[in-house]
């Protein structure tokens, strides 16, 4: 798994073919300064649009999916300047149906923000990050989804 080296806040972003560790995850954005931490969990689901998938395949540019990362942080923090840590790990490779492919956590002294941080990191990172999943549908078919491609959501300032 590549990680980026983690910044003066604490932050942790790491993109790479590794499973990922929801408790690992949930540990380093979890301080005693913080009252909430939310953690979103994307996992690999057994159907797109009613057609059944086998697995999915994910690739990334790396370094530039890290920076994407770490800017959706400074973003945060400019945004919920209490956030204490944002954590941002996704996974390459072939991933099987129930596996996770990303997960997100945030950490703030309160809920509200946590939650809205978090959901804010996601779908952040859906539309900026160049990270292309390949669906493997039962039939034989395949098709590249760019995450980047997902519906604009225009909620955050």
């Amino acid at each position: 798994m590549f990680v980026i080296p983690p910044t003066t806040t604490d932050d942790d972003f790491a993109l790479g073919f590794a499973p990922l560790s929801l408790e690992q995850v949930y540990h380093r954005a979890a301080i005693a300064a913080n009252g909430a931490v939310v953690v979103m969990s994307g996992t690999v689901r057994s159907q797109t649009q009613g057609r059944p998938v086998r697995y999915l395949e994910y690739q990334a540019y790396t370094p530039m999916a890290l920076e994407v990362f770490r800017a959706i942080a400074t973003q945060i923090r400019h945004q919920w300047p209490d956030t204490n840590r944002v954590v941002i790990h996704h996974r390459t490779g072939r991933l099987q149906i129930g596996e996770i492919s990303v997960l997100v956590a945030v950490g703030c002294p309160h809920r509200r923000e946590a939650f809205a941080a978090c959901e804010y990191a996601i779908d952040t990172l859906k539309h900026n990050a160049p990270i292309w999943k390949k669906e493997h549908f039962a039939d034989g078919s395949t098709t590249w989804v760019s995450i980047a491609a997902c519906e604009a959501l225009n909620h955050y300032p």
